[in-house]
């Protein structure tokens, strides 16, 4: 029997970006099964409500990544 104490706080850093992708894939394959609180759901409501009402205020897709890329562009 392996008695080390290993950790996911010893792995490298590609090795726990791995570990983040396998476990959001793994999460995302069952969506119903992560709860929405009711607290999201109302913050949800209330986005939808204020788009719906200033349809200006939202950005376009390419504004997003635009603005994402600026950003962070190094």
């Amino acid at each position: 029997m392996n008695t080390s104490s290993a950790s996911v706080f010893d792995l490298s850093p590609p090795e726990k970006l791995q570990l983040v992708e396998d476990l959001w894939d793994d999460l995302a394959a069952t969506p119903a099964e992560i709860p929405v609180y009711d607290w999201q759901k109302k913050e949800l409501a209330r986005r939808k409500a204020n788009l719906m009402n200033n349809p200006a205020s939202g950005l376009s897709w390419d504004e997003v990544k635009q603005r994402v890329r600026s950003r962070y562009a190094g």
